[in-house]
């Protein structure tokens, strides 16, 4: 009886259900992070007021200030890439920054759709 009980405290600490992974950014140091990142090449006004340029080495994140310099390293291939800040987002779940086309060309992540990268904020 009291191996039945201590079974039933046991599985009710562990919970049952799996803990769900994050895919929150990872914070390293004060100007760099990791995560995952997306791309986008669809028209549109940005949020600092420019025509949107799938062309241009260009980025959407949430929070730095529109205008940051981001160097964006991919974390499969080592490929980098320095982007300035001009859009918000991203709004896909678990992402930490949306890349233009062309950044995300000289990543090899176009294919992928997604990449696991790091942030350095460089200016």
């Amino acid at each position: 009886m009291r191996r039945a009980l201590l079974l039933v405290v046991v599985v009710a600490a562990c919970g049952g259900r799996p803990q769900a992974r994050t895919t929150e950014p990872v914070k390293h140091h004060q100007n760099s992070y990791s995560g995952m990142a997306s791309w986008y090449g669809e028209s549109q006004t940005t949020a600092s007021g420019e025509r949107f340029d799938k062309h241009a080495m260009t980025a959407a994140h949430r929070t730095l200030p529109l205008g940051t310099m981001v160097r964006v390293t991919n974390q499969r291939n080592g490929k980098s890439v320095i982007v300035r800040i001009n859009d918000r987002g991203p709004y896909g779940h678990g992402r930490i920054i949306d890349l233009s086309e062309a950044a995300a060309r000289k990543l090899d992540m176009i294919d992928a759709g997604v990449a696991p990268v790091t942030l350095e904020v460089i200016h």
